[in-house]
């Protein structure tokens, strides 16, 4: 092979080379993150205020994902893919300006109601009392107007998906993340516990910022719309996605209440195990399938078939060559993981929550793919189901289990519930490409 065609590869306009740009930014994002959490967890030593950050964007997170990330997530790459095709510019922009409009109104009005009566409502969502209870309110509503910024953030990204612009999608989730580490080496000594909390809210107007730069300078021509025809089209492709993504904000709710009460820490070495977990599933299953979502989603509104089979069966084997050995060094590692995030103190119980997340890699990195090919088929409910499922199978494990195994009850429900996942879309996935080959 010519070196030219060698680095053609990993052109951003290639899976691989999508992918490749996709996971070096998302190992930077990984590695920013483990910043923000050695941060937390060193200004922080007692882990309470940890906890109540961690756990006080799980409402915002729910309302959030269900609300803009369901519609966003399965159907916008699609429908911009459509145009982006046919050379669209204009279409292509009026759609965005038009769902960010209703997705804005949508959100910012469900995030009101939510923060006039959240000091209502958290009790019934945590375990904590007292002092931690109020700052669990507070931060509860800092984190719903982080979100309302993220609507627009995130629609922006579909945008850069679309368009292959990796780069500039990439980076600005590692602006964010470094906003909460400023706030709480910065902030803090003037401004206590909510040093982090507006840390990450400042990273949020940063996010929206550079997004919208990037997508003007890729095309998009704002305009002032409150509908498109397409968004008949959304709304009915993501109702099934605002169960699978409800189902999974609730796993996460119901994981935070669960380790609430089982002593001061235990959410934060349950998310600090899984935020590892995510560094792998991360570069590898979410780069691989993001970068195959807009091939995949173009190969099916072609109808070329076996272009599509052959991005998906490059993904699975190039998934499954990375995660498999990544999990087995991501639990040899779990002492340095722990030194590096000060949790040292706890390292017997992390390790081995790490191990039972480190199992789930493969399966929730196929996952992604799997998923984003549904959704390029334009098919969001059998997918939905088993993420609904998937969930409940993870909730029903941890809740019943966590008086004897403790903290690590969610892990296993988490990777149990993955498990179930991967083989009923396994087993579907096929039969709807059949399908489509016939009509």
């Amino acid at each position: 092979m010519r070196a030219k065609d060698l680095f053609g590869q990993f052109s951003q306009n290639r899976i691989l080379g999508g992918a490749a740009v996709l996971a070096v930014l998302q190992f930077g994002s990984s590695f920013a993150g483990l910043i923000r959490d050695r941060v937390l967890a060193s200004t922080f030593p007692g882990l309470d205020v940890v906890d109540v950050y961690i756990a006080a964007f799980r409402p915002s997170d729910l309302l959030f994902q269900m609300c803009i990330s369901a519609g966003f997530s399965v159907a916008l790459v699609p429908l911009l893919s459509k145009y982006w095709s046919n050379k669209d510019g204009k279409n292509m922009s009026d759609l965005l300006s038009s769902v960010v409009s209703v997705a804005a109104l949508l959100f910012g009005f469900v995030a009101l109601l939510t923060a006039i009566f959240f000091n209502h409502i958290a009790p019934l969502l945590t375990q904590f009392t007292g002092e931690s209870l109020d700052l669990y309110i507070a931060f509860g509503r800092i984190a719903l107007l982080t979100n309302f910024l993220f609507v627009f953030g995130n629609a922006f990204g579909q945008y850069l998906i679309t368009v292959q612009r990796y780069w500039l999608y990439g980076i600005t989730p590692i602006l964010y993340t470094l906003g909460t580490i400023c706030g709480t080496l910065f902030l803090t000594p003037y401004i206590g516990a909510y040093g982090p909390i507006i840390g990450s809210l400042i990273g949020a107007v940063l996010y929206v910022i550079f997004r919208l730069f990037a997508v003007v300078r890729s095309g998009f021509k704002p305009s002032i719309s409150i509908w498109h025809p397409d968004i008949n089209e959304m709304l009915l492709l993501m109702l099934p996605r605002v169960l699978a993504l409800g189902a999974l904000q609730v796993e996460l709710l119901i994981f935070d209440r669960v380790a609430s009460g089982l002593g001061s820490g235990s959410v934060t070495i349950n998310a600090y195990a899984r935020n590892f977990q995510s560094v792998v599933v991360g570069i590898a299953g979410i780069a691989l399938a993001q970068s195959a979502f807009s091939l995949l989603s173009q190969s099916a509104a072609a109808n070329e078939w076996n272009r599509f089979m052959v991005y998906l069966r490059k993904g699975i084997l190039m998934m499954l060559a990375i995660t498999i050995p990544g999990s087995i060094a991501l639990y040899a590692l779990a002492p340095i993981a722990a030194r590096l995030v000060n949790i040292s103190h706890v390292l017997s119980v992390f390790s081995i929550c790490l191990l039972f997340y480190a199992i789930s890699i493969p399966f929730e990195s196929v996952n992604h793919l799997l998923l984003r090919s549904f959704y390029s088929l334009k098919q969001t409910a059998l997918p939905a189901i088993f993420s609904v499922i998937n969930g409940a199978v993870a909730i029903t494990f941890a809740w019943y289990f966590a008086s004897s195994y403790g903290v690590y009850a969610i892990a296993i429900g988490f990777t149990i519930g993955q498990i179930v996942q991967l083989v009923g879309l396994s087993v579907l996935l096929p039969w709807q490409i059949k399908m489509r080959r016939r009509a």
